[in-house]
Order: C-alpha cells, then sequence, then structure tokens
C-alpha cells in the first residue's frame, strides 16, 4: 500500500497542505475547527510524521538526551535513576519528543556524548549525577543545545539551571532524630564528595553535631551497596562504641546494615541506623529503613519543566529547590 502523505491529509480534512503543515509544526495559529479536522483526518488515513523532514524545518530533532556521569553499573543498582528516566519519558511523550540515554563514566564516554550533542542530535540536555569539574560541562559548550541538571553542578550553579532536594535540611533533620533519640555517638557515611549530595550532606549533619562531628566518625562511600558496607566496617574498628550512623544513601545504608549484621550488633538496639533518598530500598531492607524522603519524582519534573521552558524560549530560569521530610521505620 502507498503511503499517506500530507496531501492526502490536507485532501481528507478539507484544507490547504500549508495548514496541515503548520499544525504537524507545531503553530500554534491554527483554527479549533482545523485542528480537529486535521487530527481526525491523520487517524483516518493512518499517516505518520517523516521526522527527518519535519526537523529539516523545524530545526529541532524532537528528542532530549540524559547523560549520567557514572559508570554502568550504577545505573542499574540505584533505584533513583529509574525514576528520574521514567518521568522524563513521560513528560517527554507528551510533547511527541523522545529521551536518548547515554552513559558517561570515562573519558571515551564523556567523548561520545559531546560528539552526538554537538552533531546536533538533540534539542536539549538532562544532566545527572554531575561530579564537581567534570570536563564534560566544559567539553559541551555554551553554543549547545539547553543543559539542565537534576541536582546542582557544583561550580555551575550560576550558569546550569537545576532542581535538587534540600540536601542540608535533610541531613539536620536526621542527625536532629538521632540526638533527640538519645543517641551520643553519631557517625555518618557520606557519599562522593565531588557531589552537591555529598558534600551537603555532611555540612548539615555537621551543623548539628559541631564539634562532635569528628574525623572518626566520618567515612566516605561512592553510592553504592558495597562501599556502604565498607565504610561501616571501617567506621566499627575505627570507633567500636559509635551508637548511631547517618548514611547519605538508602543503597549504601543497606551495605552499612550488612556489615552491622556480620560484627554482630543489633539494629536499632545496638546501632540505629538512618538513610537517605526513601527509595525502594528503604522497604526492602531488614529492618526497614528510618530514612529522608527527596521528592524525587517532584525533582525530576521540575528539571524536565526548567528544560522545556528554555526549549520554548526562556532566555533565564531560576534553580528549584525542594525540602526534605523524615520517615520513621524500624531501623532508627
Amino acid at each position: 500500500m502507498k503511503r499517506p502523505t500530507i496531501h492526502d491529509v490536507a485532501a481528507a480534512a478539507g484544507v490547504s497542505r500549508g495548514t496541515v503543515s503548520r499544525l504537524l509544526n507545531g503553530d500554534k495559529y491554527v483554527s479549533p475547527a482545523a485542528r480537529v479536522a486535521i487530527e481526525r483526518a491523520i487517524s483516518e488515513t493512518g499517516y505518520v510524521v517523516n521526522r527527518v523532514a519535519r526537523s529539516l524545518v523545524t530545526q529541532r530533532t524532537g528528542s532530549v538526551v540524559m547523560v549520567l556521569s557514572e559508570p554502568h553499573e550504577k545505573l542499574f543498582e540505584d533505584p533513583n535513576y529509574s525514576t528520574m528516566i521514567r518521568v522524563a519519558i513521560r513528560m517527554l511523550a507528551e510533547r511527541d519528543m523522545s529521551l536518548v540515554m547515554m552513559l558517561a563514566g570515562d573519558e571515551g564516554d564523556r567523548e561520545r556524548v559531546v560528539r552526538y550533542v554537538r552533531g546536533g542530535h538533540a534539542d536539549g540536555v538532562l544532566l545527572v549525577s554531575t561530579h564537581a569539574g567534570d570536563p564534560l560541562v566544559g567539553l559541551l559548550g555554551s553554543g549547545g543545545p539547553p543543559a539542565v541538571s537534576c541536582g546542582a553542578v557544583i561550580g555551575q550553579e550560576h550558569v546550569i539551571p537545576y532542581a535538587a532536594a534540600d540536601e542540608r535540611l535533610g541531613a539536620r533533620q536526621m542527625t536532629e532524630y538521632f540526638v533527640r533519640q538519645g543517641r551520643r555517638r553519631i557517625a555518618m557515611i557520606t557519599g562522593p564528595m565531588d557531589t552537591p549530595g555529598g558534600i551537603q550532606r555532611l555540612e548539615g549533619f555537621a551543623e548539628v553535631l559541631g564539634r562532635k562531628a569528628s574525623r572518626r566518625l566520618i567515612a566516605h562511600g561512592d553510592w553504592t551497596q558495597a562501599s556502604g558496607e565498607r565504610a561501616m566496617a571501617e567506621l566499627l574498628e575505627r570507633s567500636p562504641d559509635l551508637d548511631a550512623v547517618f548514611v547519605a544513601s538508602d543503597l549504601m545504608a543497606a551495605g552499612a546494615l550488612a556489615a552491622l549484621r556480620a560484627a554482630g550488633r543489633r539494629v536499632p538496639d545496638d546501632v540505629a541506623v538512618g538513610g537517605f533518598d526513601d527509595s525502594a530500598v528503604a522497604v526492602s531492607t531488614h529492618p526497614p529503613l528510618t530514612t529522608i524522603r527527596q521528592p524525587l519524582a517532584e525533582m525530576a519534573q521540575e528539571t524536565m519543566r526548567l528544560l522545556f521552558a528554555l526549549l520554548d524560549g526562556a532566555g533565564h530560569v531560576d534553580p528549584v529547590v525542594l525540602p526534605t521530610e523524615l520517615v520513621v521505620r524500624e531501623s532508627g
């Protein structure tokens, strides 16, 4: 069968080919009656938009590239990323746009991302888990498509718009909770110290404890479960009398629980454990995690809203910071 064309749609709708073209290219100045007739004709004829041809006219590709600056395995281990991907796909679909997922965990990956973006294959860039000093930010350059970030990019907060949770607030909420519970030797496992979550959650922890936040009670992880287990073992060796630990992500907290079990420590009787995220991990651990709920779906929505505003011609958008919430379960 012959593939239906824009001429077939125009004939079926009783309008000009130019009117159909304007509607398909997003022109707002098409009458409601013509819009209804064209949409009905598209359905009846089975017409499918030729994206290549449309992109030549609109100078748009109809896609956004999400760049995750982490090794490949973290995409599948951390449930937070699936939430961001799901929200982005849904919101882009409402605009008849597609999501392209790219990883930038090493130099070779970054080069491929830059070639792709500079080659004009994406209308916008969504950065996820970008570390301080990541050369990708500079390589993308100011002449490329608009970029936004889910979470601030350290050192680029006034350059790249972002939506984020209030990291310090969440850390203060958890630490203050442990203090109210009467815990006296409160430790922390941080995230990577070249990320906002790593830096700001540690700052919130230290703001509450002051001088009690000694280096002996702080260990560092990389957001993975294995790193949480290693850091917890390190803390127990340094400070065997610790009675609480704030872990900067639920996934690392799951690792910390494993280390505590291996050491024969009861949770929460001997050591209280608190996480951060309120991801699916928090309710699958034993015991379920007391944690900080950061509104991941809302963060993803706000990040996409910022990107859409830039794509629609906004010259400037302000960052969005969302509040966190303490969720008390059985681990602390």
